[in-house]
């Protein structure tokens, strides 16, 4: 019986509490500043170091196990998170992108790099693992960096995002073929015990699958329920995501894939949204769990020695995926200046890259020395992201001015395909809070305004909005409105909104339309002329100051 590495799970707590609120206050990437400290406080860290002071062992990892076993434990609530977050309408609103550009980018980077690793000598199975991983980007780095600077919402954003999704989904089939090349390796590659374990493990998934959707509904319903209390809720969904994992373990996967498909199950519910709000405080938590894990399990003597090839194959793979995703940005139809910045932007190796080479080696199909170097490697193209993301920034606008695009042309050709998205028409101060709030929940939306001053201050900022008056069809139809799930009506004019009104009901009669109003008058007569929602100003003016005298006094 292996006892509780309590010391371990201490010295935890205690880095990541000190840890997590520096990095907010120093506006750091916090991926960096864990995987930093878990090199610094792991067993080839300090504790290694020549006649170490006594203090270090106090501090440090010293057991290699036990970091793996917390290690593990991040990675499976991690994968859960991400797996709630793949709502089926985000998939359906950028599907062109998500499966059409984001499956071309995980295929061709996959390729060209799996081939390199071979022609430089390595196994085919460990050329296979290292392209399919080195392809993956970093969501959590590229999406903070996308997120802080509030360019969620622009076409850049919104490529890169519909790229980094479809990576996220690709790390099931992944973690699938790494399960089924370990299972081969320790069968000698028998077929019939190859083609058992590959129908064991399909099996398994369908069954999650399937189970899951048909109890996980009325379980939770039960446990939200008002006769118990909100710790049941808490109860049975951490009950389904364990028990989805030990599933997928027995079929000789891994228990983070069951995790994920746990999220997948749980995003389909009415639940999804609850379960996000109360896994929100631990997510940081989680995320230090993981990459302090990666950090600690790094012997920084065995790449030394290579120091000046780790720093060529940096160099080598930004350049590598950079040239290869602008290509493919341009082949589908992204203007260059776009294609460029997100090439160098999602240049880096990504944090699954980490668990998926942490598991190849786990499983002998990639030597520890090559595992090490490549893990050393991805880590630093991390640390090189934020400097990655500021020229691909500078790279776009040297571009545009050399091509003469206008922000119309770049964002029309961005949004083309789009559907399920939002409508806001008229974007002044009303219509920039709800865009605020739709980015911060990820949720893509085009915009329409007629104050050409204002809009160019905007675009500056890579926000989606159109010079157009909402009432008119062509204007309408650059926001693609016929596809939008919902439209926010924030005009200011209570005769234009009358007007736009009209004119998208005729043009987008299954949109549910949401408006502002002015007085209950005004709101009545928006109900009757097919406003599905209203909100009086005075009331939301109110709500506003409510819920900041609470936070005052509270």
């Amino acid at each position: 019986m292996h006892p509780l590495p309590l010391k371990e799970i201490i010295v935890f707590l205690m880095v990541a509490g000190a840890l997590i609120p520096l990095l907010a206050r120093m506006r750091l990437n916090p991926v960096l500043g864990f995987l930093l400290v878990g090199i610094v406080i792991g067993p080839f860290g300090l504790v290694s170091l020549p006649q170490a002071p006594q203090i270090f062992s106090l501090i440090a990892f010293t057991d290699i196990s036990q970091v793996r076993v917390l290690g593990e434990f991040g990675i499976v609530f991690l994968l859960f998170l991400i797996g709630i977050e793949l709502s089926p309408a985000r998939l359906l609103a950028m599907r062109r992108l998500i499966f059409g550009l984001g499956t071309a980018q995980v295929l061709l980077c996959a390729t060209i790099i799996g081939l390199l690793a071979w022609a430089w000598g390595n196994t085919a199975q460990t050329a296979l693992v290292l392209g399919l991983c080195l392809a993956l980007s970093s969501t959590a780095v590229v999406m903070k960096l996308i997120m802080d600077r509030g360019h969620f919402a622009s076409p850049v954003g919104q490529a890169s995002f519909a790229i980094l999704l479809l990576q996220d989904l690709a790390i099931v089939p992944m973690m699938f073929l790494l399960a089924l090349l370990g299972h081969g390796a320790e069968g000698g590659g028998q077929d019939p015990s190859l083609l058992l374990a590959l129908a064991k493990a399909i099996g398994v998934i369908v069954v999650v699958l399937l189970v899951g959707r048909v109890l996980a509904q009325p379980l939770l319903r039960l446990a939200s329920s008002g006769r118990v209390g909100h710790e049941y809720f808490m109860a049975c969904i951490l009950l389904l995501l364990l028990l989805a994992a030990l599933a997928t373990e027995y079929a000789g996967l891994s228990m983070a894939l069951g995790a994920f498909l746990a999220g997948l199950i749980f995003a389909e519910t009415e639940f999804r949204n609850q379960i996000e709000i109360d896994m929100e405080p631990f997510k940081g938590l989680f995320m230090a769990l993981f990459f302090l894990s990666v950090g600690m399990a790094i012997d920084v003597s065995l790449v030394m020695n290579n120091v000046g090839w780790l720093f060529a194959s940096v160099a080598g793979l930004f350049v590598i995926k950079a040239t290869l995703i602008t290509g493919l940005c341009r082949a589908f139809g992204l203007p260059l200046p776009m294609a460029v910045r997100i090439g160098i932007t999602l240049g880096q190796a990504g944090e699954f890259a980490l668990i998926i080479i942490g598991m190849a080696m786990q499983l002998a199909i990639v030597p520890q020395d090559t595992g090490q170097f490549m893990t050393m490697m991805t880590c630093l193209t991390l640390a090189l992201t934020p400097a990655a993301y500021w020229l691909a920034e500078y790279a776009e606008r040297a571009l545009q001015k050399r091509s003469h695009l206008s922000f119309e042309d770049t964002l029309a050709g961005a949004s083309r395909d789009i559907v399920g998205h939002v409508v806001i028409a008229g974007f002044g101060r009303t219509g920039q809070a709800v865009a605020k709030v739709l980015e911060m929940n990820q949720i893509p939306y085009l915009a329409l305004d007629i104050d050409g001053p204002a809009l160019d201050a905007l675009r500056q900022r890579g926000m989606p909005v159109f010079f157009g008056d909402a009432s008119n069809t062509q204007a309408l139809e650059k926001v693609r409105a016929s596809h939008a799930r919902s439209i926010v009506l924030a005009l200011d004019d209570r005769k234009a909104a009358q007007r736009t009104l009209k004119q998208i009901r005729a043009q987008c009669p299954q949109a549910t339309i949401y408006a502002r109003a002015h007085d209950q008058a005004h709101a009545d007569d928006l109900k009757k002329h097919g406003v599905n929602a209203v909100v009086l100003e005075i009331e939301g003016v109110s709500q506003y100051l409510a819920r900041r005298v609470l936070e005052d006094v509270l």
